[in-house]
């Protein structure tokens, strides 16, 4: 790929502020998903089954298609698309076909052995009816992979066609499927018997929901397939060029992302022997901070991936590492303030869901995990483009390497800190958060290991100026904890929704102007770039 098809730092910026829109509309309705289905379903068995089953289907999507398959196909399609576009639609083809293919297979395989999995692997601890509704919410869902599998391919092409708004309105259909089997299809369901019946709502709504989700996900997408001119066909011929070097490229990411979907398999095992409900508040917890993460690193680090990859076909790399060092600096500024507004702030926010079948015992028990989990925001955001950096190199062993060390080691460290952390007899301050914190450190050392094996491969990543900065923006960040601590002794009880907006605002003045203060380059630039985006000045 020729170098002009990599972007600048100002578009790999433009680019990045389309995904975090996306993202941001996603993590505004995942923020009202998880209020309506914790309002629907508490910290209850059936919403613990309900998320245990769900993990399977999303095991099996990412394996198949998920974030292996973008990164490896997307380098091998864009160069492709240089030199033979009618081959490069050949690949696709190919490629989106055995993808669903495998997805189907793998779906009907996990439909025969459901039982014995939610039996022996997930919840042995747990009574045979809690057992048996994961079963059938595993078997009802497992539609899914296959759908995803085509829509997680479609959303790679359409980005490395350079159209990242349609990708990233997919996002936000995982929640407005869930959120309409929770609002209208559960409460509507026939009444079941046991513990998938919780007040007036039936947990397998949530299944048609997340099966709902992925048709829609597939749908945002097929008017940008129409605008590229797509050619894509039913083709299941592995022996195409390219392909086996797709699969080849694969092969450890889906290592890679096996051992992250191994992590919360192991917190499923761990939980299933605490307090009804810890599997859920954990659950609730980690997706909160997803949200944060997604909108902080993940837009960023599909946004500039496209570009990596392109710079490195090159052999730019002078641009790679600049593109790449900004990068860096800008999850960082972003991470720290995140990391210690969570902290601070996360009753209040967790808060926000309080109703209905969630008690102050489950706000109490989320706030609790969150607390630990916002400890690696930084880590998790640092992999997110590291990790890139990584596949644009065309290196997907490295991360698989460090990925399985840091699987390992945050089983035995959550094994030690279960046992340190919390009561097992309760919910409000559960062993379970031993997990999320087991999960933040391992990440941050995760993070800390691939940066300095990747300084290696390619020399000084600007890292005097990122340092520097992070270290300023941390300063910054810490006054903000200040300022929000004391902003919530003055203001004292109020609703959880005061305190969020009226901390939101503090916490992003003081922010920025001890970021300003302090001398950190992003303050001014990414207020910025936000203006310019809202002025109109930008476009894609």
């Amino acid at each position: 790929m020729s170098t002009a098809k990599a972007l600048s730092n100002r578009q790999v910026a433009r680019a990045a502020l389309v995904v975090i829109f996306g993202f941001l509309t996603s993590g505004v309705l995942g923020f009202v998903r998880v209020l309506i289905v914790s309002r629907q379903f508490g910290t209850s068995a059936a919403l613990d089954a309900f998320l245990a089953a769900q993990q399977i289907p999303e095991l099996i999507f990412v394996l198949v298609a998920g974030g292996a398959l973008g990164s490896s196909f997307i380098p091998i399609y864009a160069r492709l698309r240089e030199t033979d576009q009618d081959e490069a639609w050949r690949l696709a083809s190919a490629v989106m076909t055995l993808a669903a293919l495998a997805a189907l297979a793998l779906g009907a395989l996990v439909i025969v052995l459901a039982p014995w999995l939610v039996g022996n692997l997930l919840l042995r601890d747990k009574p045979p009816e809690a057992q048996a509704l994961t079963v059938d919410l595993m078997r009802l869902m497992m539609v899914t992979p296959f759908i995803f599998s085509i829509s997680g391919l479609v959303m790679g092409i359409l980005q490395s066609h350079g159209l990242f708004l349609l990708p990233s309105l997919a996002i936000s259909m995982n929640n407005i499927g869930l959120i309409l089997g929770a609002l209208l299809i559960a409460p509507v369901l026939p009444p079941a018997s046991g513990v998938a019946q919780v007040g007036g709502a039936n947990v397998y709504g949530l299944a048609y929901g997340a099966i709902l989700s992925a048709i829609l996900h597939l749908l945002v997408q097929l008017p940008g397939l129409w605008q590229i001119r797509a050619r894509l066909r039913p083709l299941p011929d592995p022996r195409l060029p390219g392909v086996l070097r797709v699969l080849a490229l694969m092969g450890p990411r889906v290592l890679g992302l096996g051992v992250v979907q191994v992590n919360f398999l192991v917190n499923i095992a761990l939980t299933a022997p605490m307090v009804d409900g810890s599997y859920t508040a954990l659950r609730t917890a980690f997706t909160l901070m997803f949200f944060v993460l997604g909108v902080i690193a993940q837009s960023v680090g599909s946004a500039v991936f496209p570009t990596l990859a392109a710079l490195s076909a090159a052999g730019d790399m002078a641009g790679f590492k600049d593109r790449l060092a900004a990068a860096l600096r800008g999850v960082l500024f972003l991470s720290f303030p995140a990391m210690v507004g969570l902290v601070v702030l996360r009753g209040p926010l967790v808060g926000l869901f309080q109703g209905g079948e969630w008690t102050a015992t489950s706000t109490a028990a989320a706030a609790w995990a969150l607390g630990f989990y916002a400890v690696g925001i930084a880590g998790f955001s640092l992999l997110e483009v590291l990790s890139r950096a990584f596949y644009a190199l065309a290196d997907t062993w490295t991360p698989v390497k460090i990925g399985v060390a840091a699987m390992l080691s945050n089983i035995v460290l959550s094994l030690i800190l279960v046992r340190l952390i919390g009561n097992p007899a309760s919910m409000e301050n559960g062993p379970f958060a031993g997990l999320a914190l087991a999960n933040a450190l391992t990440t941050l050392l995760e993070a800390a290991a691939l940066w300095w094996l990747l300084r290696r491969r390619i020399g000084d990543i600007h890292e005097a100026a990122t340092l520097n900065g992070a270290a300023r923006a941390l300063l910054a960040a810490l006054g903000m904890g200040a300022a929000l601590v004391s902003m919530m002794a003055v203001i004292g009880d109020t609703s959880p929704l005061a305190l969020i907006v009226i901390g939101g605002v503090v916490g992003v003045l003081v922010f920025l102007g001890l970021s300003l203060l302090v001398g950190v380059p992003e303050a001014r630039s990414v207020p910025l770039r936000l203006l310019r985006r809202a002025r109109g000045r930008w476009f894609l």
